[in-house]
């Protein structure tokens, strides 16, 4: 079975929620770590209660980051995509013979949904390269080693 932008959508959104849950968590062992007893200093370079409160302030950073994604990728529209490839479009390319399928998102690059679908964001040099184009089109990734080239194939 094929899925749809709504299952991706749907899926991206739980692997946020589950790094939204985890980030949490880390928060909150961090904030304990802070203020345990044992993190008071017993002289003036002991910073291990310091230390803990920078970790605390970091993870409590990566807990707003991941609320507000799932906010965006909540409200990632799933109507049908238009000729160009916009945020929500499920992009299939030509990869010198061999077919990838990107899905472009707000949030969550790096990760491998159903089907192999690979998420990419606008931000990404893939996703900045295949943003607006159209099937047919050729989208340049300029990386270290070079150029890398994807025909459009379909958008979806």
């Amino acid at each position: 079975m094929k899925a749809t932008r709504s299952d991706l959508r749907r899926e991206l959104l739980a692997a946020a929620e589950a790094a939204l849950a985890t980030a949490r968590a880390a928060h909150a062992a961090a904030v304990e770590g802070a203020t345990h007893s044992e993190a008071k200093a017993e002289n003036d370079k002991d910073t291990r209660g310091l230390e803990q409160s920078y970790l605390a302030r970091g993870h409590a950073a990566r807990v707003e980051e991941l609320e507000a994604a799932l906010v965006t990728v909540a409200g990632l529209t799933v109507a049908r995509p238009g000729p160009r490839v916009a945020l929500g479009a499920v992009v299939t390319v030509d990869d010198d013979g061999a077919s990838a399928r990107y899905y472009l998102a707000p949030w969550g690059g790096g990760v491998t949904l159903a089907g192999g679908i690979a998420v990419v964001t606008p931000t990404s040099p893939i996703g900045r390269a295949l943003l607006g184009k159209a099937i047919g089109d050729v989208a340049e990734v300029h990386r270290p080693g070079g150029v890398r080239e994807f025909e459009i194939v379909a958008i979806g």
